[in-house]
């Protein structure tokens, strides 16, 4: 298999860190994902292998034509534009109404409409005008285009940031048929596990290097796991070492005590020459201090083990948080939404008709522009209905967006934490920082430094640590900047958790995994 793509030893940096070192792999015919925490500096591999920035060193090998799938389009432009073909489809539009020149019939490309409305259908746009405008567009809509864009130009190698995020089932279900599809190269970064199914391999990229898997998610994932395992076991084995190097050296210094103390009452009898007692001496002494370094050089080594392996465990082993209980009764109205109506511009959304009693748990699900969002809005009492009656447990429910937008970006998150729980002490915000896994110095770093799955994780323990702590969460697509630890991690304190949820997300392996009770249409 030729390699479209080859890295040779390439390292990136921010002013202030490594993201990545010495990454050498290739890229030819095939289906790759890209897997690493918030901040390993995938997006930034993902832009120097585009050419979009440069490496700190290394070479970077393209032989092959590259596809980048945009996702950041200027609204006011048409179709034809934002698909690349503006210029091509007015030359022939030139020549078809007798104005075109020697140059447009030589530029004319005559199956350009066949393959633009195949890539429109392929992408889920089937029928679209070419002079629609992009802000007419839902941004589902608009990543589907730029998905068009790309099965139109057809590079060797198509190079995918987070291409699911904010996308409706049927944009999620574009972009997987892409991938899978596709018959050139890809490399797709993404935590979307359904998505990274359909890879042949994964790239797990870290602080020291990348790593490469075979076989999509479930593959890694079970490599991870056994990793993880092996990772603990060494520990522990690292542990018992020291343990047993420390109690060798205390069983040393004990039975050197014992014959120091006898060779002193021996020595207090008189019974021996002096000359033959200071050689008698001078022999334990350097017996003991050969046993001292023996012992000292057993405890260095066990200890540099111990070091070794926890390093390996701390990368490897995933974060735990500790939600507080809700204390939400079985049977409690927590909110009443009866013949809602919202507006969204000159459209009317709903009517919504949605009850939640005790510690119910459910997904709304609907199409790109439904009004999900806008119904969770209204259900914490951030939004006004237009009309409907909305009755809620006030006081009792937060939402979380998918930025956090509760938190302060220039504050710590320790100060978020008083601010949002103004009778804690400091001792109590202390401990609310340590249950969501910031401890130490960590409570003291500033919000807007913060990685999603941080940020997410510091919305959380801001909200669910309050002196009267909510029945009802509202989550709006939590998991879009969440790396797959992060996103596993609120996986598992979200299905631990007993109070009511009430959640948008497109992504299915989430939802199935934090154990929802029902689905309600929007």
């Amino acid at each position: 298999m030729s390699a479209f793509l080859t890295l040779d030893s390439v390292s990136a940096r921010t002013p202030d860190r490594s993201l990545f070192q010495d990454l050498t792999f290739a890229i030819g015919a095939e289906r790759v994902g890209l897997v690493g925490r918030n901040g390993s500096g995938k997006s930034t591999l993902l832009r120097i292998i585009a050419g979009l920035a440069e490496a700190s060193s290394g070479v970077v090998r393209r032989t092959g034509t590259i596809g980048v799938l945009r996702q950041d389009m200027p609204q006011e432009w048409t179709l034809a534009e934002a698909l690349g073909v503006a210029d091509p489809v007015e030359a022939i539009g030139r020549v078809l109404a007798g104005n075109g020149t020697a140059d447009d019939f030589d530029a004319a490309d005559w199956t350009l409409e066949t393959r633009v409305s195949a890539a429109l259908a392929l992408a889920g746009l089937p029928d679209l005008p070419l002079d629609r405008r992009l802000q007419t567009l839902s941004g589902g809509e608009r990543t589907r285009v730029g998905i068009a864009r790309l099965i139109v130009e057809a590079p060797d190698l198509l190079l995918l940031d987070e291409p699911t995020n904010n996308l409706d089932a049927a944009g999620r279900d574009a972009v997987r048929a892409l991938v899978r599809d596709w018959r050139g190269g890809i490399l797709v970064a993404s935590h979307d596990r359904e998505l990274l199914e359909d890879v042949g391999r994964i790239l797990e990229l870290t602080t020291i290097g990348v790593r490469s898997f075979g076989g999509g998610w479930s593959a890694f994932a079970a490599a991870r796991d056994e990793d993880r395992r092996r990772a603990s076991a060494e520990l522990e084995r690292a542990d018992a070492g020291v343990r047993a190097a420390r109690q060798a050296a205390q069983a040393q210094r004990e039975a050197k005590e014992r014959r120091d103390g006898a060779g002193r009452a021996f020595a207090a009898k008189g019974s021996e020459p002096t000359i033959l007692l200071g050689a008698r001496a001078e022999r334990a002494q350097t017996s003991g201090g050969r046993a001292q370094a023996i012992n000292d050089r057993r405890a260095s080594a066990a200890l540099a083990e111990v070091d070794e392996a926890r390093s390996r465990v701390e990368v490897l082993t995933p974060l735990t948080i500790s939600l507080p209980p809700s204390g939400v009764p079985s049977g409690a109205r927590v909110l009443a939404m009866d013949g809602v109506l919202a507006a969204a511009g000159d459209r009317c959304l709903g009517p919504w008709t949605l009850h939640i009693d005790g510690p119910e748990r459910i997904a709304l699900r609907g199409a790109n522009g439904a009004g999900k969002t806008t119904l969770l809005r209204i259900a914490a009492g951030l939004l006004a209905p237009v009309a409907g009656t909305v009755r809620r447990a006030e006081g009792r429910i937060v939402m979380l967006d998918q930025h956090v937008a509760l938190l302060d970006p220039d504050r710590s998150i320790l100060d978020n934490i008083r601010r949002l729980n103004p009778i804690a002490s400091d001792e109590e915000a202390h401990a609310i920082c340590a249950r969501f896994a910031f401890r130490s110095r960590d409570a003291n770093r500033v919000v807007g430094t913060l990685s999603g799955g941080e940020r997410l994780r510091a919305g959380l323990a801001a909200t669910l640590s309050r002196s009267t702590p909510p029945w009802l969460v509202i989550l709006d697509e939590p998991t879009n900047h969440l790396d797959v630890e992060s996103l596993e991690l609120l996986e598992d304190a979200l299905r631990g958790f007993d109070g009511a949820l009430l959640v948008v997300s497109h992504d299915p392996s989430f939802l199935a995994r934090i154990r929802l009770d029902r689905v309600f249409q929007v």
